[in-house]
């Protein structure tokens, strides 16, 4: 018999608790998560803060990492920070994301991504995000607009 804690359905859970479960590991991450290799390490309202390394897998057949890798990392941390705002029965999903690629990403470095929502409307969320590596060198930044969807 398992004693594990019983989480209430998605409908029921704030977004912000929901990120935090998925933190802590009683809810499941996206697929996404499995093909690209990113975690959710913090979330707070209106902020959220990803761990994401590219492999080998990553790159294009010249050997850079495709600019896909950027992209779904900041796509997934900005839709994050926006979701934390949400109350219980409320969704989000990306409806515009504009990329700004600086250098390009290295295989097998950890990068830290950041995203924190900087409008919030009743059909709009828009959040800012950054792919840093440790030391704070930014590799792209986007802005992020999500949909809203209420039950």
């Amino acid at each position: 018999m398992s004693h594990e804690p019983v989480l209430p359905p998605w409908s029921e859970m704030t977004g912000v608790e929901y990120v935090q479960a998925m933190i802590a590991g009683t809810t499941p991450h996206s697929g996404m998560h499995g093909v690209i290799p990113m975690r959710c390490v913090a979330a707070a309202p209106g902020y959220a803060k990803f761990i994401a390394r590219a492999d080998p897998h990553h790159t294009n057949p010249a050997g850079p990492v495709h600019g896909g890798f950027a992209a779904t990392v900041l796509d997934s941390v900005t839709a994050c920070a926006i979701h934390t705002t949400l109350a219980a029965g409320v969704h989000a999903t990306t409806i515009d994301l504009h990329v700004k690629y600086l250098r390009p990403v290295p295989v097998a470095l950890e990068l830290i991504a950041e995203a924190t929502t900087t409008n919030l409307s009743r059909r709009l969320g828009v959040a800012d995000g950054t792919l840093r590596d440790a030391t704070g060198k930014l590799y792209a930044q986007a802005t992020v607009t999500c949909l809203i969807l209420r039950e």
